[in-house]
Order: C-alpha cells, then sequence, then structure tokens
C-alpha cells in the first residue's frame, strides 16, 4: 500500500499507524513508514501520519521519530483526541524532537474526534495549539462511544448535530473541517449522498478509505469553472467598491455582496488551487 498510495489522485494521503497495525507490528511499522516516506515517489505529495493515541505507549515514540524524521509528511493526525492536553502533550513531544533534529518547519495537527468527550470538548481542542489546522470527524470510533448500533451508525440524519458542532468549531478557530470515512469501502450512491450532504453544508473534504471513493470525492469537492468564475467576480467587485471608496453591500448580477460572500468566495479559491 506505501508503494501504490502515492500513484493515486487525493489531495491528502493519511499514513496510518494506529487501527491498522497490529500492536506486535507497531515498531516495525513506523519504521517502514519514515523510510517509505522518505523516498522519492513521495516527495510532491502531501501526506500526514495518524499516529497512536496519547495514552498509548506508541504515541511517543511515533512522534519523536516523525518529529526527526526527514520526508514528505507534513502533519500528524491524532486519533481519539479528546482534550487541549492532548493537544500539549503532542506539541510538546514534537517541539522537543524537532528542536533536537534541528526541523526548520515544524509538523501539523489534526484532531481526529472519535469518542462522546472529544465531541463534548470540540471547543477546547479547536483552540488549543497554532499548530492545529484541522479538525476531523471519525465515525466509527464515535459509533462505538456514542453506543449506537451498526443501523444507527448508517443513519446520516443522526449524524447531522455532531458534523455541525464540528464545523462550527472548526470555522470559529480557522481551521478546516474534514469529515471522516464512509462506514464501507464501497463507492455506491449512498456514499455520494453522505459526502454531498458534509459537501454542502461547509466541510473542506472527506475521507476516503478505498482508491474507489476517490474520484467521487474529487468531483464533489473540487469547485466548477462557473463557481470559480463566480467566485473571482464577487473578490474583484467588492476591491472595485473599496478602491471607490464605497463601504457596505455591492451589487452584481442583481444579488447584494458583502465580505460574507467574499469570506465563501476565497474559500471556494482555496479549494480549487488544492485540487
Amino acid at each position: 500500500m506505501l508503494a501504490k498510495a502515492p500513484t493515486l489522485e487525493a489531495d491528502e494521503f493519511v499514513v496510518d499507524l494506529e487501527d491498522s497495525v497490529a500492536a506486535t507490528a507497531k515498531n516495525t511499522a513506523r519504521t517502514q513508514v519514515v523510510e517509505a516516506l522518505a523516498s522519492e515517489s513521495w516527495a510532491q505529495k502531501q501526506v500526514s501520519v495518524r499516529v497512536n493515541a496519547v495514552e498509548t505507549e506508541w504515541c511517543e515514540p511515533d512522534l519523536v521519530y516523525l518529529a526527526a524524521a526527514p520526508g514528505s509528511h507534513g502533519s500528524i493526525v491524532l486519533p481519539k483526541t479528546e482534550s487541549a492536553a492532548d493537544i500539549a502533550y503532542v506539541e510538546r513531544v514534537l517541539g522537543d524532537g524537532e528542536r533536537e533534529a534541528g526541523r526548520k518547519s515544524p509538523i501539523r495537527v489534526q484532531a481526529l474526534i472519535e469518542t462522546a468527550t472529544g465531541l463534548s470538548r470540540l471547543a477546547e481542542i479547536a483552540s488549543a495549539s497554532d499548530r492545529l489546522e484541522a479538525l476531523i470527524l471519525g465515525y466509527a470510533d464515535l459509533a462505538a462511544s456514542l453506543g449506537r448500533t451498526v443501523a444507527g451508525a448508517a443513519d446520516l440524519d443522526a449524524w447531522r448535530p455532531a458534523q455541525e458542532a464540528l464545523l462550527v468549531a472548526a470555522r470559529a478557530n480557522g481551521l478546516q473541517a474534514i469529515d471522516g470515512p464512509y462506514l464501507r469501502i464501497t463507492a455506491d450512491k449512498e456514499f455520494a449522498a453522505a459526502a454531498t450532504r458534509v459537501r454542502d453544508a461547509g466541510f473542506d473534504g472527506k475521507w476516503a478509505i478505498h482508491p474507489s471513493q476517490i474520484d467521487v470525492l474529487n468531483e464533489l469537492f473540487t469547485p466548477g469553472e462557473a463557481e470559480i468564475d463566480h467566485a473571482r467576480e464577487v473578490i474583484a467587485a467588492l476591491e472595485r467598491a473599496e478602491r471607490e471608496d464605497r463601504d457596505g453591500a455591492v451589487e452584481l448580477d442583481g444579488q447584494m455582496i458583502d465580505e460574507a460572500i467574499r469570506a465563501a468566495a476565497l474559500r471556494t479559491l482555496a479549494r480549487a488551487s488544492q485540487a
């Protein structure tokens, strides 16, 4: 999988050291991942590594290795994030490792929210560190934490409150809001419906756990030419108004636009540049 992954057309690759690795293979997997990410095939890819959770014996060595390792990994995903203290611990270990290794670019952090405790502390977590760049909703572990059945975990409407809470916390702190993986590996109509819902709600992206899902997500989350053109027109119209000392809302194609519309336009262009 480490050899195949960089050939795929994904915006970001999350290499896993947690759930997909047996306890007896943790140290070997860590070494394999660090060696693979230093190779040429990964050089131009945006990569994050999901480390083991803070309460495990493997979290600290994961962080120490990654802080000192060469390669393309720009961030880590912290699973089962439950508090600002979890983020502070990661920040401290990464900082010590980076200083010792002479690393110039700090490793960023993405918080994976997948427990009831983490969900209840979203505001605290989202404001915990300047290293934090994204909040991610993880459904499988969260369903177990909430006591949901398999049928309940598949109910899109049941996840709306958690999605909205994560989105609000992310936006309030200038973070990306990323939807976690669909609970099946197919790219069927239910997958498309789940992805479309979070796209329309305002999420910045969604995890894929199978290559067949990537094309669907790329199409959904990549702005079309008309959307990009409109975003540019919005920004240009507001800039003209500023040059002409016209404050407040401005008319464009029969619609009143203002700073809120500019923010949405800038987000559209940012998504387009990442595609």
